[in-house]
């Protein structure tokens, strides 16, 4: 009399048609993950950005640091970015003869985006 089950067999079909579905699947998964990323640091810059011109806009010049914004609460608290994951190695960019020292903001980081542009270009 058989008992019930799997021979082995059939286990290890079952388990090489796991493991080559998984390794289709990987580098999309890979790539939603750094799109992902990329939308969040584009937010992050976009609001930023845009924080940093109402400042202007409020007090006629550019704040003196990104922690400003956060003492005079035009920000909850510095972003992180997202591929460097640290909210302290953004790019700050001073203005050309005028009064502040955070015009622009650029990502802190040296990889290379899907669009091939660096993100450190943004």
């Amino acid at each position: 009399m058989k008992s019930p089950g799997y021979t082995l067999i059939e286990m290890m079909i079952v388990l090489s048609i796991i493991g080559i579905l998984a390794t289709i699947a990987q580098p999309s998964f890979q790539k939603t993950l750094i799109r992902a990323k990329e939308t969040s640091l584009r937010r992050s810059l976009f609001v930023m950005r845009d924080v940093i011109d109402q400042y202007y806009a409020d007090h006629g010049r550019y704040p003196e640091s990104l922690e400003v914004l956060v003492e005079e609460r035009y920000l909850r608290a510095i972003p992180q970015d997202p591929f460097t994951k640290s909210s302290s190695t953004w790019i700050t960019i001073p203005p050309e003869g005028e009064e502040g020292g955070v015009y622009d903001v650029k990502s802190g980081s040296d990889l290379v985006g899907l669009n091939g542009t660096p993100y450190n270009e943004w």
